[in-house]
């Protein structure tokens, strides 16, 4: 049966890896993959997914105004679809989410999704967001932060070293700026120890 699946995790976790390691599994078994990326990202080239450890495939691009469910419908036209791997989910808008949920839904396509689910400042992504309530599975890709324990927020580094604590959400490249850290280290990381209160 068909899934929409969310793989999930901060920074350099290793999902690009993973997306391509499952896709080749398919494509080893005589199973035809579909691959998306963000057009935003083209850290490993435009059209191209790619991973830290030096392995990419070419994918496809959206934008926030394609329709994915006609982009894949598309797609299926042309050839069967074994599973549909959509990498840098968290650039997904609320409405191509509830288009995967379609084409899982209606075109009988399992779909991939792997993305960060936080930014630097600890909010969700809207693709992110909307993956997590509706993915019929989640899961979470894990890394570690500097301690050992599991980390699960990640923090962008300035030129003095010190984590930044505004900015723009999307930063594209510069993965070094990058440092995933577990919640107690984060928040020492931006200065805040203790508790922010509501604001009444």
């Amino acid at each position: 049966m068909a899934k929409l699946y969310f793989h999930y995790s901060t920074m350099n976790a290793g999902k690009s890896t993973i997306l391509l390691q499952a896709s080749y599994n398919y494509r080893e078994r005589g199973m035809q993959t579909y691959l998306l990326t963000a057009g935003v990202d083209t850290r490993a080239g435009v059209g191209r997914i790619g991973s830290r450890i030096g392995i990419s495939d070419d994918a496809d691009v959206f934008s926030a105004s394609d329709d994915l469910f006609e982009v894949i419908r598309a797609r299926k036209a042309t050839g069967p679809i074994a599973c549909v791997f959509l990498d840098e989910a968290q650039f997904l808008t609320e409405e191509q989410v509830w288009q995967l949920a379609r084409a899982v839904d209606d075109l009988k396509v399992p779909v991939m999704c792997y993305g960060l689910r936080v930014d630097f400042m600890g909010q969700l992504f809207p693709g992110s967001a909307a993956l997590l309530a509706l993915a019929d599975e989640l899961r979470e890709v894990r890394t570690i932060c500097h301690c050992g324990k599991k980390a699960t927020m990640v923090a962008r580094m300035g030129p003095d070293g010190q984590a930044l604590k505004a900015g723009a959400q999307v930063q594209i490249g510069g993965n070094e700026t990058y440092v995933s850290l577990c919640r107690r280290h984060w928040r020492e990381a931006i200065g805040q120890t203790s508790p922010t209160a509501p604001e009444t």
